[in-house]
């Protein structure tokens, strides 16, 4: 068996062949280098609450949940605080050895999305079993904001691994040795010495202006504000849903307990064309902070010299203080089983968030 993540080839054979489908059928720029967007159909469903569907199908679950349901073909409101689910386009037909997992993307994220996929009788979200056919369902909760979403919209993706394929902590040493996965404010590579690693590699938030950081050193969003209609990208005026926060003069910042914030990471991160990589919780007892909804890095995000990630927080229960290069996040790291044939960057897809810095969602002016 082989070990690794499929990459952008693989899962355009997948789909030649049948084994996913959708009417209508797959797009070429649904494939990213490691990873596969998923669509809204054509019909959503307000629930009275979420759910994990381990012993039914989601189909008869709704049944049982459902407020009203709605058309999306020419585009619906999902309210603020509200739970809604969608089902996807995207259906697996044909049992593959491979274990799936979801998240949401990168534009969901930032907006505060709160997103999970669902599967007939799984018990976890976000993963689809190996083996499992049929049809995947989005559970979708907008925090922040009341957005406008659309048929074909698509808020996540997937991924499919065989076998062990995430690093361990010495490989990720041997692969920064070999080729820096971290740069600093200076785009220097870290020293070895330098490196936080832990089950992962360890990462700061930026809370002090630097070289591309010359404004804002982040966001924190309205509490009230008009609808973000997810097909306009470039179309909403950012002061209309986020406050920009200085640089504060001591580089320490309190966030507060159920706001909203965009940070961006202290480092620059590197993701080699061989590797993927997840934004994963980091346990530090450091309190109730949910510190990233979009966590997936595809082959070749930051290029040659690392780009930022952008962080998004909510903290919980307390306000907590954050202090400039702190460590407030971690990457779990993936091998793929092939090169894929085209990586993050690439003309042929859609990047947006390449040599990013401080940067919102892709729907608000710049």
């Amino acid at each position: 068996m082989s070990h690794g993540i499929l990459v952008y080839q693989q899962i355009r054979a997948l789909i030649e062949r049948g084994a996913l489908t959708s009417t209508p059928a797959i797009s070429p720029a649904q494939i990213q280098p490691s990873s596969l967007d998923l669509r809204l159909s054509t019909r959503g469903y307000r629930v009275r609450s979420g759910f994990l569907p381990e012993y039914v199908r989601v189909a008869d679950r709704l049944e049982e949940m459902s407020l009203y349901a709605f058309d999306l073909a020419d585009g619906a409101v999902l309210e603020k605080g509200h739970c809604y689910i969608v089902p996807l386009l995207e259906r697996i037909a044909e049992p593959l050895p491979h274990l799936i997992r979801a998240n949401p993307k990168s534009s969901t994220g930032r907006l505060d999305l709160f997103t999970r996929l669902l599967a007939d009788r799984c018990g976890r979200f976000e993963t689809v079993p190996p083996g499992y056919t049929g049809p995947m369902y989005l559970e979708i909760v907008p925090r922040s904001f009341p957005v406008k979403v659309r048929t074909g919209l698509s808020l996540c993706q997937i991924r499919f691994s065989e076998g062990q394929s995430s690093l361990s902590d010495d490989e990720l040493r041997a692969e920064h040795a070999r080729s820096p996965l971290l740069f600093d404010d200076h785009g220097k590579p870290l020293a070895a010495d330098k490196l936080r690693i832990d089950n992962g590699l360890m990462m700061g938030v930026a809370i002090r202006r630097d070289r591309d950081i010359q404004g804002p050193i982040g966001y924190v969003a309205k509490r009230y504000t008009g609808v973000v209609d997810m097909q306009n990208e470039g179309g909403h005026e950012t002061d209309q849903y986020f406050d920009a926060i200085a640089e504060p003069r001591d580089g320490r910042f309190i966030v507060a307990p159920e706001e909203f914030y965009i940070f961006a990471s202290k480092e620059r991160i590197r993701i080699p064309k061989h590797l993927a990589a997840e934004m994963v919780a980091y346990d530090v007892g450091i309190g109730e902070l949910r510190t990233n909804y979009a966590g997936f890095f595809d082959n070749g995000f930051g290029g040659e010299h690392g780009t930022r990630a952008v962080l998004e927080v909510r903290p919980h229960d307390v306000p907590f203080l954050l202090e400039d290069g702190q460590v407030f996040f971690k990457l779990e790291f993936f091998r793929t089983q092939e090169l894929p044939e085209v990586a993050y960057g690439d003309k042929r897809l859609s990047s947006h968030y390449q040599g990013q810095a401080l940067k919102l969602s892709k729907h608000f002016r710049n």
